[in-house]
């Protein structure tokens, strides 16, 4: 029977185990998730070998299950006189589109949706695209700017819809939908898993006023000013003091890509809830890899944080990054979480929530526990 717990690295249909270090992470906003692992050997006295090199293809699991496929990039060796550690550390293979620059000719879109222009960006890199999200309305245009990155070109195009791109097991470019992994088995509860934690708090990036500005390309019945000229604004309340005087906090994005007014506004929506949802990104730790039920913890699934001393009293938050990590201390697993607000492409208007709520906790006042009703 397989150890659950232990990490296997394939190269070249071999397979190596019995590091001493581990840390791989993964995350939903990372476009490519990675490992480190290595190995020490006592010296002088044993033969060190070097079968891993840079550039080869390989495998990461835990337990046999595939966490991991894409290359190896760096071998490091450190020594004394004591002893030698090798390392080797490696990323998906969708770390080619961050390195990478955007090759295809020429390099122009018109008229056609976001997932067709991911994949023919991917494609000269010979990578999948798979998409959890609907098919967005189709652009007016897209355009490679010289000499970027395939992930800059590929997020400058996400941004405007408000779309999450990360990779999975496989090293295939994902589209994700915010908590498509669905609910985790277990609860983070401080007294029973919780190990540590640690959160911010920090609402510097929070405004009362949100402003979006940009341009849409002109047709047949737009033109002229009306054409050239596009914006949406959005307010934030929630903040208000009634024994305080108001305080003015504006926020103005401009966007350079082509938009229409609702795009503006869904992006001025979408600045107010995801800066909302990041002020309260929690970091866990746990002991182990793996819930009761024996299933790793997961990014991009919900789990129910009940944690009295940061203020969530039951709490679903969306884990957005996960890493794994084998120390002298055993293992240990790092979970970010945060309001699933915080990542939603289409975030309700805060302003018309309802003020009865079932449950509460020391957060309400800006992301109310329960499914909201609005106005």
């Amino acid at each position: 029977m397989i150890d659950p717990n232990v990490v296997t690295l394939t190269v070249d249909q071999h397979d190596y185990a019995g590091w001493k270090s581990v840390e791989i992470s993964a995350g939903i906003e990372r476009q490519a998730r990675s490992f480190d692992v290595s190995i020490t050997w006592q010296w002088p006295g044993t033969e060190i070998s070097h079968p891993i090199t840079p550039g080869a293809a390989c495998e990461v699991r835990i337990g046999g299950e595939l966490i991991l496929t894409g290359w190896v990039f760096a071998a490091p060796i450190t020594y004394d006189g004591k002893q030698v550690t090798l390392t080797i550390s490696g990323r998906s293979k969708t770390a080619d589109l961050i390195d990478c620059s955007a090759i295809n000719k020429p390099g122009q879109w018109t008229g056609v949706g976001v997932l067709t222009i991911v994949q023919a960006l991917a494609a000269p890199y010979e990578l999948k695209v798979i998409s959890e999200i609907p098919e967005t309305s189709k652009l007016a245009k897209h355009n490679i700017e010289p000499g970027e990155s395939v992930f800059k070109s590929i997020d400058r195009l996400l941004t405007l819809f408000r779309i999450f791109s990360t990779d999975d097991e496989y090293g295939n470019v994902v589209l994700a939908r915010p908590g498509s992994r669905g609910q985790s088995a277990d609860a983070l509860e401080l007294g029973k898993n919780v190990l540590s934690a640690k959160i911010a708090r920090d609402f510097s990036g929070i405004f009362s006023e949100y402003r979006v500005i940009g341009q849409q390309t002109g047709n047949d019945k737009t033109f002229g000013k009306e054409a050239s000229e596009v914006s949406a604004e959005v307010t934030d309340t929630r903040h208000d003091d009634p024994g305080r005087k108001k305080r003015l906090r504006v926020l103005i994005v401009h966007e350079d890509a082509p938009i229409t007014p609702t795009l503006a506004l869904s992006r001025a929506n979408w600045e107010r809830g995801q800066r909302a949802g990041k002020a309260l990104l929690t970091t866990y730790k746990v002991q182990g890899w793996r819930q009761s039920n024996g299933a790793l913890w997961r990014h991009n699934t919900m789990v129910r944080v009940v944690d009295p001393v940061i203020g969530f009293a039951g709490r679903n938050m969306l884990i957005s990054a996960v890493t794994y990590s084998l120390t002298d201390q055993g293992t240990i697993t790092t979970l970010v979480v945060g309001p699933p607000e915080g990542f939603q492409s289409e975030p309700g208007d805060p302003n018309k929530r309802s003020k009865v709520q079932v449950n509460q906790d020391a957060y309400s006042w800006l992301l109310p526990i329960d499914e909201e009703t609005t106005a």
